[in-house]
């Protein structure tokens, strides 16, 4: 049933092609955004996970 109305559909084979490009483009975007960051703030976020943190949380009994 899905099959008869998709292909009753115009011009219907144009939206996968869209879907990828728009796909493609957004993790370009972002593959370009993230080697832009500086070296920096990279190193900055790439130490916060072993940071200490006790003035933030108290500690558990």
């Amino acid at each position: 049933m899905y099959k008869e109305v998709l292909r009753s559909i115009e011009n219907i084979e144009i939206y996968p092609v869209i879907s990828l490009l728009i796909f493609v483009l957004f993790f370009l975007g972002v593959f370009v955004w993230v080697r832009s960051l500086p070296k920096e703030l990279v190193d900055h976020m790439k130490s916060l996970p072993m940071e200490n943190d006790d003035e933030i949380t108290k500690p558990q009994p």
